[in-house]
């Protein structure tokens, strides 16, 4: 009789498994290496990218009033929430600015780094402990996340409304379910990925085609096939294809020729029309459905405060002192103008007519409301310190000329750093002290 055979070892069935889990993926650039270069990449982009989203949800002031909070069950959530500042006045247009742009030319790093680590991603068996389970659950929180942000994300630049339901609390709860998963992954992985990078210099590993040692990773081939391209290659395609994304969408944050470099942006291309209005939009008067007879014959603005209301007309806010405040537009798809010079009165002085300052108190927020009648932002509230800003105005002309019916005719809300759907266009009613 034969010698019986041995069982094998915990630790050998799992090499075993691991090499039937690497022997279909055949690259020799896959290793510890190239993962952990394209993984700090991504720490920091990532990192970046989650702390100028919450900044952006902190300026629309969602803890201010119902009108403004897409995400009432936020809970917890919303514990970082502060009142959004007017200072510096391009605040907004720098932070949501490279939220997008950093954002679109992070795209071919994601979808290196993911290449780097199928093998992993679908090994064999699936869970081997409970660390390792936990490990698994890190992954499918950090890879289902990425993805669902990164589509919802680029959907939301393109105007492409295609996912069920609002795009604020799909992406804003998205958000914390893919950082969770990042900050799990980040702590596992970040001791080895220190220690891989020491061990082996950066130009070195560049310039070499050997395959990596594998040091238990489960990524390096068992049978690698032929290289087709260095790793200076792989990182030169996945850097250059960075590098076309971000030349191709960055132009959006910016006016005149620049503009037109946003190839795969909604506002690239030329400024629309001509003169003192040839600045973007969002949106027309027409896509809201106004029209003359809406702008023009029978336009009133109602203040309302302190149980009084006063009725103005285009004519008689012109008879106000007028001011001149020079800000940017920025929109939450990351698209922005320079400074625009804008003509009005201030808000403060508004919040004045109805009674607020008489007894020495400073003016409280308000509601702005629009005529248009569809839309979430037909509604807007303001902060105290946004009202009282002196650059806050309601604006009645800009760049030396009237407004035009797309840019909030026959008057509109301009605030220094605050959201472009904040700055209510064809402003109707404005609401002090009521922010419900």
């Amino acid at each position: 009789m034969g010698k019986p055979t041995r069982p094998p070892t915990t630790r050998t069935a799992r090499q075993a498994v691991e090499r039937a889990s690497t022997g279909v993926w055949r690259s020799p650039l896959r290793g510890p290496w190239l993962t952990s270069v394209l993984g700090v990449v991504l720490l920091v982009g990532m990192t970046l990218l989650f702390v100028t989203g919450l900044l952006s949800y902190a300026a629309y002031n969602p803890g201010l009033s119902p009108v403004n909070d897409k995400t009432p069950d936020k809970g917890l959530l919303g514990f970082y929430l502060f009142p959004w500042p007017t200072h510096p006045r391009w605040l907004y247009r720098l932070t949501q600015g490279l939220h997008v742009t950093v954002g679109i030319a992070l795209v071919p790093v994601l979808l290196g780094k993911l290449w780097s680590v199928l093998p992993r991603l679908f090994e064999l068996p699936p869970v081997r402990s409970v660390g390792h389970a936990l490990e698994r659950l890190s992954l499918l929180l950090l890879v289902g996340g990425a993805l669902f942000e990164f589509a919802t994300g680029i959907l939301n630049v393109q105007l492409e409304y295609v996912f069920p339901g609002s795009f604020y609390p799909l992406h804003f709860y998205g958000a914390w379910v893919f950082f969770a998963g990042f900050v799990a992954h980040a702590a596992l992985k970040l001791p080895r990925t220190v220690r891989v990078l020491r061990e082996h210099g950066f130009r070195a590993r560049l310039r070499t085609h050997d395959t990596e040692p594998d040091r238990g990773s489960g990524l390096v081939a068992e049978r690698p096939a032929e290289p087709t391209v260095s790793r200076r290659g792989a990182l030169g395609l996945v850097g250059g294809g960075s590098l076309l994304l971000f030349a191709t969408t960055a132009g959006q944050s910016f006016d005149g020729w620049p503009r037109a470099t946003a190839l795969f942006a909604p506002h690239g291309g030329r400024e629309p029309g001509t003169g003192p209005g040839a600045f973007q939009v969002n949106k027309t008067a027409a896509a809201v459905g106004l029209g003359r007879r809406d702008l023009v014959d029978g336009w009133r603005l109602d203040l309302v405060g302190r149980g009084r209301t006063v009725r103005l007309t285009r004519a008689d806010l012109l008879a106000l002192a007028q001011h001149r405040a020079d800000l940017p537009i920025a929109c939450v798809e990351g698209w922005s103008t320079s400074d625009q010079a804008w003509q009005g009165v201030r808000l403060r002085d508004l919040a004045a007519l109805v009674g607020y300052g008489e007894s020495g108190d400073g003016p409280p927020g308000v509601l702005v409301e629009s005529l248009q009648t569809r839309g979430a932002f037909r509604r807007a509230a303001l902060r105290d310190n946004q009202v009282r800003d002196p650059r806050s105005l309601l604006a009645l002309r800009v760049n030396g000329a009237d407004l035009t019916p797309d840019h909030g005719y026959p008057a509109r809300v301009i605030v220094p750093a605050a959201p472009g759907v904040l700055n209510t266009k064809w402003v109707a009613r404005m609401t002090f002290g009521e922010l419900v």
